[in-house]
């Protein structure tokens, strides 16, 4: 059953890739995986795979990298990605050996992929429980394991029909959870003796990128803080609900300037922006230092910049709350600002976590947002509680990544 589904799945990609650009890439990486493993995979290193489904994860799995990099150098570094998005956004990514896609889940591809590879060590990150990838590590003995994982009871291997795919559990030599919730959810599964609640590594990443401090000269510039007292929201992985919620408040408040990063950036998603915005705005790729000062918007039109921007908000909106899911909202918390994202958050432990300790905010529709807004325009202190609400939050859930590297390497 599993493979039928997996088939089903390959074939829709490849049917909607001539309308897609997100399956066109998929495909075109996926073709390429095996011919770069044949050619770059050095027969004498061991390797220790890492495996993310996207972006979100692999900032997950990031601190326990570079941790291996720096601690373990007698392993090379292997790192897959199955979506395009995360693939796109880190193909250069310096931290490692060698970055390829993960060919879809049939046995003959999980077989060639690991006669090539040949890890040492796999690692999955958060999720990704693909059935023929992790019965063939375990057939090899290749010990596997999941960190930064989380379960739910809505998930199938808690479901009266999902006996059959629970089997895939059993693959994993330890696992290393987010919560206690999870723990007890696989306990009744029989799983208990290999098992560490280590917590979230996304808390040691984003405590990594805020030590860099890193400036983007162009951010300055816009926001001119020695001279200019404005009021700046950074609205990152915006989608159009998202806007509809932001841009009118925006449009009417001459005090506040707005940096926005859509979550997709093309051109017909920054002209849907643009349209929408009554201030003077500009594009990143297109500003111009003695220019920059005069506009109210900046719009981030490329990729890889937002979790360095969130530094220079007062406050940040957190987009994918009213389809999707949100995003990470860790990335702006740790500057200690206060985080505003949409309603659909419920399966976010770090979001409801937020909202607990006063330094999150759910918005339900574009006059809570204006409310919120003006309360934090007009009290300052408000603002800076809920941003030492939400920095507190980061720093208590720290040390995930040194926990789960002695565990693996005791």
């Amino acid at each position: 059953m599993y493979n039928i589904a997996i088939a089903l799945y390959a074939f829709v990609v490849r049917l909607v890739s001539p309308f897609n650009k997100k399956a066109q890439k998929m495909l075109s990486g996926q073709k390429k995986t095996f011919a770069l493993l044949e050619k770059e995979i050095d027969p004498k290193a061991s390797y220790i795979w890492f495996h993310a489904a996207s972006l979100g994860e692999f900032e997950q799995g990031c601190p326990l990298i570079e941790k291996i990099k720096k601690e373990k150098s007698e392993y090379k570094i292997l790192l897959t990605f199955f979506s395009p998005s995360g693939y796109e956004a880190r193909k250069n990514y310096s931290g490692v050996d060698l970055i390829c896609y993960l060919p879809f889940d049939f046995f003959r591809n999980a077989t060639k992929f690991l006669d090539l590879a040949r890890p040492a060590i796999a690692i999955f990150i958060k999720y990704e429980f693909w059935m023929n990838y992790l019965c063939q590590l375990k057939k090899r003995n290749i010990p596997t394991y999941i960190i930064s994982a989380i379960f739910r009871p809505n998930q199938i291997f808690f479901r009266w029909y999902g006996k059959a795919y629970r089997k895939v559990l059993k693959n994993f030599k330890w696992f290393f959870l987010q919560d206690a919730n999870s723990k007890e959810l696989l306990k009744t599964l029989d799983i208990r003796d290999n098992i560490t609640v280590a917590g979230d590594t996304r808390f040691d990443r984003v405590q990594e990128i805020y030590r860099q401090q890193k400036k983007i000269r162009m951010v300055d510039k816009f926001l001119n803080r020695t001279s200019n007292k404005s009021f700046a929201l950074v609205a990152g992985s915006t989608w159009e609900e998202d806007e509809a919620i932001i841009l009118p408040y925006f449009n009417v408040t001459p005090e506040m300037k707005l940096i926005i990063v859509p979550h997709e950036v093309n051109e017909d998603r920054l002209k849907a922006i643009a349209s929408k915005l009554k201030r003077p705005f500009v594009r990143y790729s297109q500003a111009k230092e003695d220019e920059i000062q005069e506009a109210s918007c900046l719009i981030i039109d490329c990729i890889g910049l937002l979790s360095y921007i969130y530094r220079y908000g007062d406050i940040a909106y957190i987009g994918g709350g009213f389809g999707v899911g949100i995003h990470n909202i860790l990335e702006p918390a740790v500057y200690g600002i206060p985080v505003l994202f949409g309603t659909n958050y419920r399966k976010f432990k770090e979001a409801k976590e937020l909202i607990d300790c006063k330094g999150g905010v759910s918005i339900s529709a574009p006059d809570v947002f204006a409310s919120r807004m003006n309360e934090y325009l007009a009290y300052n202190f408000l603002l800076q509680e809920a941003g030492k609400s939400a920095k507190s939050y980061v720093e208590r859930n720290l040390g995930a990544t040194h926990k789960i590297y002695e565990k693996i390497f005791s």
